[in-house]
């Protein structure tokens, strides 16, 4: 086994035990089904059966709801497969794997001992036509159409366009590999749509997915030509742009609901003008899932969540978080929804409708999940709902722009856990809060104060006060016994966790503090000595700003692109939010607004 992969091998065993190979990628066995307890049944748009089963803004199972099929397959059966199919140097998804860990495990040269000011800095930036709100993705050892073999960076645009560049050589030795675009035949990116969030144009705003098993890279883009707005999932071939599949595949789906948000008050249908794909693609026992947002709190927009069949792009399983009620997105400042070894998966919902007055099971009477941590289970066709946790004063933060979804959650590994709660996961949203949940049982509604039916709630941990609307605007990460968030105008912190608690106050903290949105960290190691831990943060300054801290002690920094003299370092484009930097085989990668910038050894 190649050193490189079998070092994170062995770490994603520690991470979650004998399933550890699910925790890359896609394949294995078909998803848990869990509870479900359908409600109703409605079409995916294109006139096929479908059963049925809250959002945010960003600033600047009892009863279970399920969706059914519109001729897609079952999930393929089969091992499992790491890091979704390919070598683990690769970055194939959002934060570098399905349970969202930010942790890159096969870093051989990149370490304290290099990473500073003498050896470390800017090699070139990656020049593009608009701007960069994914993240980016590497692939080695592509054999690329035509010419030869390479190591590629695959980067994504606003303006619609894909680009496929050498990761080795300067982009003045030749330009992209390839670039394509999503456009059809008289078609423009979108508009802003009268919300100053994404601008000055919509086009691929969320982070793409690869399977390496299939050489195919999998995205959204939006589009308009005249008044009408499209939303198209795309299956591109990675080694040469060619479009796959027959697609791209408009998306299009409805769900029974009655809801006048997107709906007539029996069934609701997606309206892709109202929305935007800014959750990242997620690929999980052989299925695709796109997740949806709001063009600001410009309504009428609810939440939706698809399953997609990655050889047809056809929707397999719908479910909509507002059924009969308003708001509820997914955008989650562009991390993705998670996903364990089983397929379950887990997301955060924004500001919304949620009901207090509950099932005899413990779920909102009218199935709507504003401002919610959900669990949800895929068997064949149906998409359900298995479990939640709302915190006690949802209402109330619903009403004030208070969102759970500005943030994006971390599946944790088994040995953080206890012989209670053995199954955790983290994350938070404005009000500053961490919460500790145990992915068995999410804890649900209570009314009774406190959010004491879950493992623990970390008050102010990201944000000043609860009402600030700061707090998260990003996801954390997760490295040997530890957690690091960044909230806005806050420091990077690491929290030590173990025994399915949060030890406070912090153990270290940056002595940067990241305005809007705060910081999504990434971290790289070699596999086998954690000495070689490096914590990497993006700051959105003006230029934008890299650093690199001691994954041990944040206090302890490495390295900052403002250092060297004459700014020999510091990023041409300007700086763009919701960047996460990306590590791979030597190098750093993260997006600005008209290029992405490419860091390594001297």
């Amino acid at each position: 086994m190649n050193r490189k992969i079998g070092g994170l091998v062995l770490l994603l065993a520690a991470l979650v035990g004998t399933s550890a190979l699910y925790a890359c990628g896609s394949g294995g066995s078909p998803a848990n089904p869990g509870e479900d307890a359908s409600i109703g049944a409605g079409t995916d748009g294109a006139g096929s059966t479908v059963s049925p089963g809250t959002d945010a803004g960003e600033t600047d199972a009892g009863e279970a709801e399920s969706g059914e099929t519109d001729g897609g397959t079952d999930a393929p059966e089969g091992s499992p497969s790491p890091c979704l199919g390919g070598n683990c140097n690769d970055v194939l998804t959002e934060h570098f794997d399905n349970l969202r860990t930010g942790l890159y495990g096969a870093e051989t040269k990149l370490n304290p001992t290099n990473v500073k000011e003498a050896t470390f800095g800017k090699l070139f930036e990656l020049p593009v036509d608009g701007k960069v709100d994914a993240q980016p993705l590497y692939v080695e050892g592509v054999a690329v159409s035509g010419q030869g073999t390479h190591d590629v960076v695959y980067v994504v645009t606003e303006h619609d366009s894909i680009y496929a560049f050498d990761a080795e050589t300067t982009p003045d030795a030749g330009g992209p590999l390839w670039t394509k675009t999503a456009l059809l035949a008289g078609e423009t990116p979108s508009d802003a749509r009268s919300c100053g969030q994404v601008t000055p144009e919509i086009g691929i705003t969320a982070t793409p997915v690869i399977d390496l098993a299939t050489s195919t890279m999998y995205f959204v883009a939006m589009s308009k030509i005249g008044g009408v707005y499209h939303q198209r999932l795309h299956a591109m071939d990675i080694t040469s742009g060619a479009e796959k599949f027959g697609g791209p595949h408009e998306i299009t789906a409805t769900y029974p609901g009655s809801t006048m948000n997107e709906g007539n008050g029996t069934t609701l249908t997606f309206a892709p003008a109202q929305h935007k794909e800014r959750s990242a693609l997620l690929l999980d026992h052989g299925r695709v899932y796109t997740s949806w947002s709001s063009h600001c709190d410009i309504g009428p927009y609810t939440g939706w969540l698809i399953a997609h069949d990655p050889t047809t792009l056809a929707n397999v399983a719908v479910y909509n978080n507002e059924p009969n009620g308003t708001e509820g997105a997914f955008w989650n400042a562009g991390a993705g929804p998670a996903a364990d070894p089983a397929g379950n998966l887990y997301h955060e919902s924004a500001n919304g409708g949620f009901d207090t007055t509950l099932t005899t099971a413990g779920f909102p009477s009218k199935s709507d999940y504003g401002n919610s941590f959900t669990k949800l289970s895929l068997s064949g066709s149906s998409l359900s709902l298995v479990d939640y946790f709302t915190m006690v004063d949802e209402v109330s933060q619903s009403a004030g722009d208070i969102d759970l979804g500005s943030g994006g959650l971390t599946l944790l590994p088994d040995a953080v856990g206890d012989a209670t709660h053995p199954h955790l996961l983290i994350g938070g949203g404005k009000d500053g809060h961490l919460y500790l949940l145990d992915r068995d049982d999410l804890g649900k509604f209570s009314a009774d104060g406190g959010n004491r039916q879950i493992v623990q709630d970390v008050l102010l941990a990201t944000g000043p006060t609860e009402t600030s609307g700061t707090g998260e605007f990003g996801a954390g990460a997760y490295f040997d016994g530890a957690v690091y968030f960044g909230g806005v105008g806050e420091p990077l912190k690491r929290w030590e966790i173990a025994q399915a608690h949060v030890t406070t106050p912090p153990s270290s903290q940056t002595s940067t503090s990241f305005k809007y949105p705060g910081t999504t960290p990434s971290i790289s190691y070699d596999g086998t000595d954690l000495s070689t831990a490096i914590v990497w943060a993006h700051e959105n300054s003006s230029p934008p700003t890299l650093h690199a801290y001691s994954a041990a002690d944040l206090t302890v920094e490495y390295y900052n692109s403002s250092q060297a003299a004459g700014q020999r370092d510091v990023p041409a484009g300007a700086g763009n939010k919701f960047m996460i930097p990306v590590v791979a085989n030597g190098r750093v990668y993260f997006g600005t607004a008209s290029s992405v910038v490419v860091y390594g050894l001297l």
